[in-house]
């Protein structure tokens, strides 16, 4: 009665929403420390692939679905798949990662960062929206506004916004121009 159902539907639906969740959120976590483990570059850009589609199924099962595709394109896309362009380009692909003197200091503030982060998920309130602690009126306006978001993220960014996200094609182009730039030279 009081359960909070992701898709609809009843307990099966909600059972099915929490195994892809976990299924999802352990792979997507393997693959990140596959990435930094792993010696054969390739392999590692392989993982950053899987990881970059795990953020996705994560974008689904939110339903952000156009965050889901903008990161398959973009990510899973375009900047995999330039990342593996540079890595066939060097000459050494076979030695791998190599251990340098930033190890340690590394994981130090990976390690930091990681218990700030877990201390604010622990001492933060997270409060549910439920029907009882909103008025009926400012639910049905937060259904409205999040009923179907992809026309108004369009409207914003086409009409809006339409200057950042021109400049944000520009940057990326220029990225992609020094990276050729960079492989060219050496």
């Amino acid at each position: 009665m009081g359960e909070e159902v992701i898709l609809g539907g009843g307990v099966e639906q909600a059972l099915i929403t929490d195994i892809a969740f976990w299924v999802i959120a352990l792979s997507t976590i393997v693959a990140a420390l596959a990435v930094v483990l792993v010696k054969d570059l390739f392999r590692a850009a392989l993982f950053l692939v899987m990881a970059f589609l795990g953020v996705a199924g994560m974008f689904v099962l939110l339903r952000a679905e156009f965050l889901a595709v903008v990161q398959v394109i973009i990510y899973v896309g375009a900047i995999s798949v330039l990342i593996i362009f540079a890595i066939m380009m060097t000459r050494d692909v076979k030695r791998g990662n190599q251990a340098n003197r930033f190890q340690i200091s590394a994981a130090l503030i990976a390690g930091i960062f990681l218990l700030m982060t877990a201390f604010v998920v622990y001492n933060t309130s997270w409060n549910h929206l439920n029907d009882s602690s909103l008025p009926t009126k400012t639910l049905v306006a937060l259904g409205e506004i999040y009923s179907n978001t992809l026309p108004t993220l369009a409207d914003l960014l086409l009409r809006d916004f339409v200057l950042a996200f021109e400049a944000a094609s520009v940057l990326l182009l220029a990225a992609i121009i020094g990276a050729l730039v960079l492989i060219r030279e050496s």
